[in-house]
Formats: structure tokens, sequence, C-alpha cells
């Protein structure tokens, strides 16, 4: 399992004691969480706007993990512009499941695999992983 992390994702887990963090650390030791620098940055950004004391956090989260380069534009759905990078790099790293709390953009294509990436909640992850025997 690969999951690549959106921007919203990664801005939660930066919160040492969520139980997104907790759940990104249970894919951690089963497969992979990646991403992307656009999905990083723009959740540093988000961070030090809203919560400066947890960039630190980011960080160190984001350490474990691999940065997919490049990403791919051309997509077979409608996104806006913001989402592209994020679904690209996804399907450029491989990943098996785009994670991502982004209900607006995202939530129509919540549950479908597009390009050999699954779209999902961290509530869909959860549940896949309860069905793996791994929660």
């Amino acid at each position: 399992m690969r999951v690549f992390l959106d921007a919203n994702i990664l801005f939660s887990a930066a919160q040492p004691k969520s139980r997104l963090r907790a759940l990104l650390a249970l894919v951690a030791r089963h497969g992979e969480c990646i991403t992307n620098a656009y999905a990083v940055e723009e959740a540093r950004r988000n961070l030090a706007l809203k919560q400066p004391s947890l960039v630190p956090q980011l960080t160190l989260l984001i350490r474990k993990m691999e940065q997919v380069p490049g990403l791919v534009t051309d997509l077979p759905v409608k996104l806006p512009t913001k989402d592209v990078p994020i679904l690209g790099g996804a399907i450029v790293g491989s990943a098996t499941h785009l994670l991502t709390g982004d209900q607006q953009d995202f939530g129509k294509y919540f549950g479908r695999t597009i390009r050999g990436v699954k779209i999902v909640t961290p509530r869909m992850l959860a549940d896949e992983l309860v069905q793996q025997g791994w929660l």
C-alpha cells in the first residue's frame, strides 16, 4: 500500500497526538506514505498562518516519507487547477491511494480509482485497514 497524502492530511497529521497521525503511522508500518513538494508547501503555508508552532512537526513528519518528483497533468477527470498536482503526483508516485479530506473538490471521486489510484477519506482508509486486519 502506497498512500499519497494531500496537503489537508499533512496539515492535520502535524498534530502529534491526532488520530490521523496514528493512522499514518499504521500505514507506514505496513506500506508507505508519500507526498510531493506541492502538497508539503501548501500544508506548510497553512500551518504557518493558522498553527505556526506545528511547522516543525510537519518537517519531522515529511522526513519519514518519499516526496514524489513530477506529476501528470493530463487527467481523465475534472479538478480545479490547484488539485491537479495532488492527483497527478499520486499517479506519478504509483500510489495505491490518495488520502484527502477535500470533500468539495474530490468528494465526487471518493471510492473511485483513477489511473490506479483510489481516492479515499481517512475513514475509508481506516475501514480498508480493518478489513485487512491491520487495525
